[in-house]
């Protein structure tokens, strides 16, 4: 009788001494596994960043065919040629179809970009709305990571217009670089109200031919309404109380706005 309780008891023992071990080393797998499957967080080697991820919104390399203008470039777009303007900037036309002529620093934005693009990699990024009225591409413009409209606002080629919500992503960068432009007096910012909000105004550009057409219509002393024909064949007309009167050649003087309006100009924005 009492070899079989013995012979109990040992077993008892036995079979609670390799529990343990199965629990132990069930245990042990249970750690190895959850540290073997870990949700990956995709950490990086520091000596490796990646540097296509390095911009917040998406970009799409697409390959040039031409530059057709400092702002305005021509590309391929799954197979098909497209016009892409550049977002929130604008530079002095080159081959305007209502312009006799380049505009002044328009061949110089044009040159610039012609290099700039052909450096590297070129890519865009997209705003909100995707196309103009024209049906042409509205894009921020990057060749090898770096911001063409950045690099025109600095050397004084473009200046900060067309701000047209909800595309106004980057205007305020936009607005500090060109501070500094003006106030370096660069580009198109050396020639003292050649840039102005609405437009650019070659015959305040130091030129013997401009200065020739702007002579034979003289300023005169009394001219309540100043008509001035813009860069881009617009006819605006200034009253005194606009932020643009003093500074405006007059190609027509009226005495009212009624005469101005009769003669095809609209009232000036600001």
């Amino acid at each position: 009788m009492m070899k079989k309780f013995l012979y109990a008891w040992c077993l008892a023992v036995l079979l609670m001494l390799t529990g343990c071990a199965v629990e132990d080393g069930s245990s042990t797998q249970l750690a190895n596994n959850s540290t073997n499957h870990e949700p990956s967080i995709n950490v990086r080697e520091e000596t490796e960043p990646n540097i296509e991820e390095n911009h917040e919104f998406p970009r799409t390399e697409v390959p040039l065919v031409r530059v057709i203008d400092g702002d305005t470039i021509k590309v391929k777009i799954d197979g098909k040629e497209e016009n892409v303007r550049f977002l929130l900037v604008d530079t002095p036309e080159t081959s305007h179809p209502r312009m006799n002529g380049p505009q002044p620093f328009g061949p110089e934005a044009k040159e610039f970009m012609e290099e700039f693009a052909a450096a590297g990699k070129l890519e865009l990024e997209l705003d909100v709305s995707e196309r103009d009225r024209y049906g042409r591409v509205l894009a921020y413009v990057y060749v090898n990571g770096v911001s063409a409209q950045e690099e025109l606002l600095k050397r004084g080629l473009a200046r900060v217009a067309y701000i047209y919500p909800p595309n106004t992503r980057y205007v305020d960068h936009y607005q500090t670089l060109q501070e500094k432009a003006q106030a370096d007096g660069v580009g198109i910012w050396s020639v003292e109200n050649y840039a102005q909000d609405d437009g650019f105004y070659p015959e305040y550009v130091e030129d013997p031919d401009l200065k020739e057409s702007t002579e034979k219509q003289p300023v005169t002393e009394n001219c309540p309404v100043k008509g001035n024909i813009s860069s881009s064949g617009e006819k605006i007309y200034h009253v005194k109380t606009g932020a643009f009167y003093e500074r405006t050649i007059p190609e027509e003087c009226f005495n009212t706005e009624e005469e101005a309006k009769k003669a095809g100009y609209r009232k000036s924005k600001r």
